[in-house]
């Protein structure tokens, strides 16, 4: 097998000799040639470069507004924190602003970290003043004007708090529920972002009364002893709100708002916003529409593209002048994302480093992607070019990412994997169906039972410890036939359990593909649709992506017992690596999602699964949108969900691509999950080639089996 994909400066189905889309250089005038020194505030201006910042024409503007809303439209890598910083500082020194009277709202405690630190480093700005501005998280913000309005409720920051207590109300609520508790906090936290209480949750089907009643149940508990979680800190700065009293002395206060990622604020934060500008109007907001992907997370693209409206008076910058990447990766990315109708112009220009043209690579399928990747990795280290630290592998889910973490772990190459602390083989929705062919080659494998008790809708910790209390007085070649005895269990629950065994007893002799996909025919796919129907409404196509994903990696084994061993190696070697994290100097590879990775940076970028069905993600090449889309966006048309899933889809290549810095590396391989899949149309399209003139999956509008 060939696993050295040729490098090509364009992508397949593009022609050699296309010209990559390249982005034209910023003029090099600073704050040196367009603030003169007769200029009242050139003093300013002059401190600032004996500091060393020299400001660009945008950022000067930005930096001099005064009153009234001002949108700053900041491009990837354009400079927008020491804009931020340098306006707060020409606020206080300049116009003679109290430092008391300016807040700052970011995302992370990091970013208000960092601009405070940077306002401190300021010209005109003295301690004290930096200490006086407000720069805090919406959640820091809300809670401490809650306690200081008398507020004594204790916050569970630790989701695993959460967690317990949401289990234990479902325990009490009724011990068959198979809601898992992740899920049922995720679409509380999403009603809630969306300013809704519980007692406003529909309650038309069954399905949404249970969830309703038991999410009830949970807000009940926690008001009776006081607790709040991070949603409620905001949803209830909201309610309050609409005291006149309170409000007026927040305006009063707070005299100068600016807001920094304003495209992924939710409804509640855009309403906090709002209430907290009214009364002055002066709020500048900062960010980039063509960033805004969480949209699953409640972030409103319209925040950004409707400012004007709600704010007519309103001053627009754009930053456009870009000083992270080559030329030619910005250059890309800008192709890619100006396809997307609904956005605001903006089109970037390089001041950056010069780096390398992009390369295209077209493995066969992500076997061989891994391969190549993980081998060209390698040898940039050992060539001395980059080190570890610098060189991130951004992929779209979770899935799409496995392959090349095992090559990691197989070749000992130190990395760090954000949003995980497992194996793919590890995972909540695939260690089931791993657990049924671990019990097929040894039944007496206790840590494997869970795995099995749970689709058999048992409850697997009060099941577990039945088989245990049983194996005690009376040891079984299968364990699990001690649930046939079981009283708690309904007469069709115990022969479920015999028919179980059976099955497990065949799995041995079958291939490995196979074995998982009659489990899936005969159990698993129904369990994982009536498990947890909010998980399989909610990620259908996730999990069916993670299913397809695991019968892809066991297809390349013989026998159960190969697959099997395969999958522990990988688990033993990522829990040392784990243990082995804090004792390392920090050089690794970053392996993330392009989610994680917005708002990064990194000389070398990997971008895996460049394909049609992986980015653009299935999801959104349906021709109806799933049903959580649909109810997701209410009032919309199917097609205006479509179009929307899809644009959101461009936004997260380009953000994949402006993470890069000197060299980018694209990946697209060839088949997925054993179908043919071509190169990403957003690839293509930055180039003029429409997805229509080539051949390539169509839209889908199922999944077929």
């Amino acid at each position: 097998m060939n696993t050295q994909p040729t490098l090509t400066s364009v992508p397949a189905h593009v022609p050699a000799s296309a010209k990559p889309p390249k982005a034209s250089n910023a003029p090099a005038l600073t704050s040196r040639d367009l603030v003169k020194d007769h200029a009242k505030d050139a003093f300013f201006f002059r401190e600032l470069e004996r500091h060393g910042i020299l400001l660009n024409a945008p950022q000067i503007k930005a930096v001099r507004h005064g009153e009234g809303p001002m949108l700053i439209l900041a491009g990837a890598g354009c400079g927008k924190t020491t804009v931020l910083a340098a306006r707060t500082a020409y606020l206080i020194a300049v116009r003679g602003v109290p430092a008391s009277s300016i807040l700052l709202v970011t995302f992370t405690s990091k970013a208000a970290r960092e601009i405070k630190e940077r306002i401190g480093r300021m010209p005109g700005v003295n301690p004290a003043a930096a200490r006086s501005v407000e720069a805090r998280t919406f959640h820091s913000f809300a809670l401490m004007l809650l306690r200081r309005s008398g507020c004594k409720e204790q916050i569970m920051g630790e989701f695993n708090a959460q967690h317990t207590i949401m289990k234990m109300v479902l325990r009490r609520q009724d011990p068959s529920q198979t809601y898992q508790p992740e899920t049922l906090l995720a679409a509380l936290s999403a009603w809630k972002m969306q300013g809704q209480g519980v007692e406003e949750l529909p309650e038309k089907t069954a399905d949404e009364a249970s969830v309703k009643r038991i999410l009830e149940a949970y807000e009940s508990w926690k008001q009776e002893r006081h607790l709040w979680d991070f949603d409620d800190i905001l949803l209830q700065l909201r309610r309050r709100m609409d005291d006149r009293l309170f409000l007026k002395r927040l305006q009063n206060r707070y005299a100068w708002l600016m807001v920094d990622e304003f495209q992924d604020t939710n409804t509640v934060q855009y309403e906090l916003v709002q209430y907290l500008a009214a009364a002055h109007r002066n709020l500048s907001v900062v960010g980039d529409d063509d960033q805004t992907i969480y949209t699953f997370n409640g972030a409103r693209q319209e925040s950004i593209l409707e400012f004007d409206k709600l704010y007519p008076e309103s001053k627009i910058v754009t930053l456009d002048i870009n000083y992270r990447s080559d030329s030619r990766i910005l250059g890309l990315g800008s192709a890619i994302v100006r396809h997307n109708r609904f956005r605001r112009d903006k089109v970037l220009k390089a001041a950056g480093p010069a780096g390398q043209m992009p390369f295209y690579a077209l493995p066969s399928h992500p076997e061989e992607e891994a391969l190549w990747v993980v081998n060209h990795i390698t040898q940039q280290v050992q060539a001395r070019n980059v080190t570890y630290k610098d060189i991130a592998i951004l992929h779209r889910t979770a899935g799409s990412s496995r392959a090349v973490l095992e090559q990691l772990l197989l070749r000992d190459i130190p990395f760090v994997q954000y949003g995980s602390s497992s194996v793919f083989y590890d995972q909540t929705l695939i260690k089931p169906l791993m657990d049924h062919l671990r019990l097929s080659l040894n039944p007496r494998r206790m840590e494997s039972l869970p795995g099995a008790i749970g689709p058999l809708y048992v409850p697997k910790e009060e099941g577990q410890a039945f088989i245990l209390a049983q194996e005690k007085e009376t040891r079984k070649k299968y364990p699990l036939i001690h649930l046939t005895r079981w009283n708690r269990l309904q007469p069709f629950q115990q022969t479920a359990v015999k028919e179980r065994i059976k099955l497990i007893k065949s799995l041995q002799k079958m291939k490995p593909a196979y074995a998982i996909q009659e489990m899936r025919r005969l159990f698993y796919d129904k369990y994982i649709q009536a498990g947890d129907p909010l998980v399989y409404t909610q990620y259908k196509e996730m999990v069916l992506d993670s299913l397809e994903e695991l019968e892809s990696a066991a297809a390349r084994f013989d026998t159960i017992e190969q697959f099997v061993t395969y999958a522990d190696e990988l688990s033993l070697r990522h829990a040392q690596m784990e243990l082995l994290k804090d004792e390392s100097d920090g050089d690794a590879v970053q392996l993330m999602t392009i989610h994680r990775a917005k708002g990064l940076e990194f000389p070398y970028v990997y971008w895996i699964g460049a394909s049609e069905g992986i980015l653009p993600h299935s999801t959104a090449l349906k021709e109806k949108p799933p049903e959580e889309m649909k109810a997701a966006a209410a009032g919309k048309t199917e097609q205006n969900v479509c179009d929307a899933a899809l644009e959101e889809e461009r936004r997260l290549a380009y953000v994949a691509v402006t993470r890069a810095k000197e060299r980018l590396y694209i990946s697209s391989p060839a088949y997925y999950h054993g179908k043919p899949s071509a190169p990403s149309r957003f690839l293509l399209e930055a180039y003029g080639i429409k997805k229509s003139s080539i051949d390539a999956p169509s839209r889908k509008t199922g999944r077929s089996r």
